[in-house]
């Protein structure tokens, strides 16, 4: 059976058959008692990993001779045959396709089922 249904199935089983206890207002207490729960800023994670973005970009460019390696490597893309660079592409859009079809057809209810299917 497929795990999601199972999942739900015994997750409705479960909600019927466990009646509510009541315990005069405990658990109420309880939870009104327990500290708030503190969160942190989103936007302070964001900057973080922004400026250790920028920290470690510039310092890679730094240690690489400030970037001749992308010059070097944009003169020899330019010396490439067009007919090689249209192969790579077309390449890579093969690639990226068969991807994002696998992944779609992952997505689909019918998909998990395929140990059941009879062919």
């Amino acid at each position: 059976m497929n795990t999601m249904i199972e999942d739900e199935t015994l997750d409705r089983q479960l909600r019927e058959a466990a009646p509510y206890i009541d315990d005069d207002g405990f658990t109420a207490r309880v939870m009104a008692k327990l500290p708030a729960a503190r969160r942190e800023p989103r936007w302070l994670r964001a900057m973080v990993l922004l400026g250790l973005t920028v920290l470690g970009s510039g310092l890679a460019y730094l240690l690489s001779g400030g970037g001749r390696f992308v010059r070097e490597g944009m003169v020899q893309l330019a010396n490439f045959p067009v007919w090689l660079l249209l192969v790579f592409a077309f390449g890579c859009g093969l690639v990226v396709g068969a991807f994002a079809v696998i992944f779609a057809i992952r997505k689909t209810p019918e998909a998990r089922d395929l140990a059941r299917l009879r062919f």
